[in-house]
């Protein structure tokens, strides 16, 4: 058995697979991930139980690797098309096609600019709470 340093807690595990708390949580209770309880009834993984999430994940395109998600705080992100980009004065609206759905942001004109953005490009909107970011895919992360 590992080290006790080295388990780790759902939320410590939850980020280094890029996923949220809830999901590994699920994961845990459905079986899909091997925990040991600590003498409190705590949830406790060790970093060898994530490898082979880590290396599926390691393996797919960017685009669909969880990999951006361990670098950025924000989980809730929809990778999408540029639908168009309006710019007028000191702000940028930003329509997105996520599917089906399409999703607008209000972003400074400055930020629209620094990410060149265009119809047609992929990217990513950062949802956090009322807010949503855009994120440049540029083509070496696809």
């Amino acid at each position: 058995m590992e080290n006790r340093r080295q388990l780790l807690t759902p939320r410590e595990a939850s980020r280094m697979l890029g996923i949220s708390y809830p999901a590994i949580k699920k994961w845990i209770l459905d079986g899909k991930l091997k925990t040991t309880r600590t003498p409190g009834g705590h949830h406790r993984l060790t970093q060898s139980s994530l490898r082979p999430f880590l290396a599926a994940d390691n393996a797919r395109r960017a685009p669909e690797s969880r990999a951006r998600y361990r670098r950025v705080s924000g989980r809730n992100q929809l990778v999408g098309k540029v639908a168009s980009v309006r710019i007028e004065g000191l702000m940028a609206e930003v329509v997105l096609a996520v599917g089906d759905a399409e999703m607008m942001a209000i972003i400074t004109a400055d930020a629209a600019r620094e990410l060149r953005l265009k119809k047609g490009e992929t990217v990513a909107a950062l949802v956090k709470s009322t807010d949503v970011m855009i994120e440049r895919m540029d083509p070496e992360d696809r």
